[in-house]
This record gives C-alpha cells, structure tokens and sequence, in this order.
C-alpha cells in the first residue's frame, strides 16, 4: 500500500474526530435510554420550545407520533453541539426571523408556541421558502427517521411508521441469482 501525505492528513482528520463522534454518541444514547428528558446543550429552554412547535408542525402528531414523541428538539440540539455546530449561527439567526414573522403577523403574541395551531400553519407558510426553514425541515426528517443514538426518533417512531426494521444483519431473499456460484461453470 502506498502512502502519501493526502492520506496520511485524512487519517489524522479521521482519527481526531472519533473522539467527538463517540462523545456525541454516547450522550445520545444515555438521553434515549433516560426517562428525563436530558439538559440541551445548545439550546436555551425558550428556543428549544419554540424549534420543537415548529417541528411539531412539520411532522404533526394528528395520526400518531409526531415530532414531539420522537425528541427531535433534541437531535437539533445534539447536531449543533457536534456535527453540525457550525450551524448554530444559521440557527440563531433562522429563529430571529422566525421570531420577526412571528411579531408582524401576530403582534399580540408572545412565541410560537403560544400561537394557536392555525396561526403556527400560517407562520410556517410565511417562512417555508427561506434557506432556514429547509434545514429546519432537513433537519426534522434527519431526526425522525435517523439512528436512535443520535438523540433523535424516540422509541423507534420514525422507523416504526415507515415500517423499518432495526434487525442487525440482513440476508438477501433467495433467488435465480443465489446458485451458489454454478451458473459460471455451466
């Protein structure tokens, strides 16, 4: 095997980030395991309410769990306090204007939380088309239907709705093509 310098920096790259990878890993699965909802560790509690009855109306608990039950709140707070921290600006600023729409639509109002369903709807649809609503959205679906340990898709919600099954190993069905290798020396 030849080694360069490209690949030697990759492997170090790789390397050092294994220990903020397993960090994020095992805060995620002590939360899951939890019977507390953990402590945020990027967001402040008012913001988190907020993030979580948008979420909530993205992925709506009318038929069953929605983004609520799953926690996603708390996979968007575990991303921006690892992998995607570099987010949190986007996030910080998202939210100011969530807030802004928030106060010219509903003046009388005092967060999105305390908005009505309807009136959520109507914020949403006022900010559907900007850069922040997609990661928001992006980031709802990621905690939905994503690995469990990443603190997101509580009991298994995500995957139980679109009938995912979480087994270790997986064998393919057998078939015209599982001959055991006798068609080649036919």
């Amino acid at each position: 095997m030849q080694s360069t310098r490209r690949l030697w920096l990759s492997q170090c790259v790789g390397i050092a980030a294994l220990a903020d990878i397993a960090a994020a890993q095992q805060h995620a699965h002590a939360a899951v395991q939890s019977s507390a909802p953990p402590p945020f560790q990027t967001l402040d509690p008012a913001t988190a309410v907020e993030i979580d009855a948008i979420t909530s109306q993205i992925i709506p608990s009318t038929d069953g769990p929605g983004a609520h039950e799953a926690g996603i709140v708390y996979f968007i707070d575990r991303a921006l306090s690892t992998f995607d921290a570099d987010l949190r600006e986007a996030y910080r600023a998202g939210m100011a204007q969530v807030q802004q729409k928030r106060q010219e639509m509903f003046p009388s109002s005092t967060s999105v939380g305390a908005l009505t369903n309807d009136q959520q709807i109507q914020l949403i649809h006022a900010v559907e088309s900007t850069d922040f609503f997609e990661l928001l959205r992006t980031h709802t679906l990621y905690g939905l239907l994503g690995n469990p340990a990443y603190g997101g898709n509580r009991d298994h919600i995500g995957w139980k709705l679109i009938g995912f099954e979480d087994r270790m190993e997986y064998h393919p069905p057998f078939g015209y093509y599982d001959d055991g290798g006798q068609e080649g020396n036919r």
